[in-house]
């Protein structure tokens, strides 16, 4: 009689677990939920926003219920692959019966220190992310349960680790794939055996800086700071935890700068048949329903520029020491959020008429101000733009987006004296700066192809005769 009530009770309750949702990611931040127990759900509903290294991402439920319970509160860090909330399927049957509890922990002498990984990428992860304790922890696994404990306790079974398997992260597998290591070769340091990327690099130049190996996210410059709470009174510092999209920021400024030479190129613009090319845009039935404003011209003379010269369009592959030319562009757009700076790209921007283009434009960068980038919007760039001169300033040097060999800064649009048809007057006046990587990018490439879009933005009825 007990194994009924235990079968049906068993078979009443849904868990659903925190998915990965982009490639190899393990962990990500309950911003907020938007059920609470009691509340009905239906198969596809959203119940809650969840933060990852690369964007703010919207969970629907994939079953039918009621929210039994709710097992992390916002803003709690959660491996991927933890159970984040059960649902009763089948309300109304009868009191439900008490939950299995998870089995008492070994004694702490013979636990191993640290979290321990069950299969690598996908159990708990490596963190010192400290949770808050929450209501009803007494009817549920542990926050920090090992993976084979949840699986247990769901009934199915504890994964087991290939022996011969090296233990490694995902990333880490792939930096050891693009550094040409071996993993069988490196001497884990990490807990429970795990290969860190420090490790990897270790393993191909002793004393090497860690490289992070991020995709997607812009990396040129740090975005505003959201707004924190009053400084009390007295207080010297005010710490600031680094998580989500800030932390895959710094990560892949590290990464981009030790792995690819930089160099920077500039050259200053007369840009005042763009401005008064951009006013008669805006006033074209074409571009009807569209925003039409500098930026769109300079990407639609950067896209024109890469025809021109496409040995720009391209990416060093250090594993396999060649040069991977992309026949399409997937134009990037560095895009300030309240959580971060990103580069969400146009796909196949290459192929898009101006109309078509500034619909994209607009597109992009309202979706990025709202906080609803989808991973995939930000992967796969191959070139990017940044748009420096709307914070006032005249230029910089932008690091690259990792994955990628060019990145354009534009700066502020200012009326300055200059000389014009031999007489000096007072001109629509910019800087552009061109950061490239210089292992497939020499002097003379990156020259002609900043010295292309100068030239186009100087006289953009080339924008016609040059598309």
């Amino acid at each position: 009689m007990t194994t009924m009530t235990d079968t049906s009770n068993a078979a009443r309750f849904r868990e659903f677990k925190m998915p990965d949702v982009g490639e190899g990611l393990t962990e990500a931040e309950i911003l907020k939920w938007y059920v609470q127990p009691g509340d009905t759900v239906t198969d596809g509903q959203v119940v809650c926003e969840v933060e990852t290294a690369k964007a703010a991402v919207e969970l629907p439920i994939p079953f039918d219920g009621v929210v039994h319970e709710l097992r992390f509160p916002e803003g709690t860090t959660v491996d991927v692959g933890q159970v984040i909330i059960a649902v009763d399927v089948a309300p109304g049957s009868g009191p439900a019966a008490a939950e299995p509890e998870a089995p008492a922990p070994a004694p702490e002498a013979e636990a191993p220190k640290g979290r321990q990984p069950v299969l690598v990428g996908y159990g708990v992860a490596e963190s010192s992310t400290k949770r808050r304790a929450r209501k009803g922890a007494e009817t549920a696994p542990p926050a920090a349960a090992p993976a084979a404990v949840q699986a247990e306790l769901n009934g199915q079974g504890t994964a087991a680790i290939p022996e011969a398997r090296p233990l490694a992260k995902p990333p880490v597998r792939k930096l050891a794939k693009d550094l040409g290591i071996d993993l069988a070769t490196v001497t884990p340091t990490g807990v429970g055996g795990v290969i860190t990327r420090e490790d990897v690099h270790a393993a191909a130049t002793p004393e090497t800086p860690a490289v992070p190996s991020v995709p997607e996210p812009s990396v040129e410059a740090p975005a505003p700071v959201q707004a924190v709470a009053p400084v009390p009174a007295g207080a010297r510092e005010t710490r600031i935890p680094v998580k989500g999209v800030r932390k895959a920021i710094a990560q892949a400024m590290v990464g981009s700068a030790f792995t690819a030479p930089h160099v920077t190129e500039f050259v200053t613009v007369d840009v005042t048949r763009t401005m008064k090319l951009v006013a008669e845009l805006k006033e074209d039935k074409d571009m009807a329903g569209v925003r039409v404003n500098p930026l769109l011209v300079i990407a639609k003379a950067l896209l024109v520029a890469i025809k021109r010269n496409p040995g720009v369009n391209a990416v060093w592959d250090e594993a396999n020491q060649e040069i991977v030319q992309k026949h399409y562009v997937n134009l990037g757009i560095a895009a300030a959020t309240p959580r971060g700076l990103i580069v969400p790209n146009i796909k196949d921007a290459q192929d898009q008429t101006l109309p078509q283009l500034a619909a994209s434009l607009g597109e992009l960068v309202a979706t990025a101000r709202d906080g609803k980038t989808s991973p995939a919007a930000m992967a796969g760039g191959t070139v990017t733009i940044t748009n420096v001169g709307v914070f006032g300033v005249d230029t910089g040097t932008p690091i690259l987006n990792p994955g990628e060999s060019a990145i354009l800064a534009v700066g502020a649009i200012k009326l300055q004296p200059w000389v014009h048809k031999g007489k000096v007057k007072p001109r629509q006046v910019t800087t552009l700066a061109l950061s490239f990587d210089h292992r497939l990018i020499d002097g003379e490439l990156g020259s002609k192809f900043l010295a292309d879009i100068a030239a186009i933005l100087e006289q953009p009825k080339r924008l016609i005769t040059w598309a």
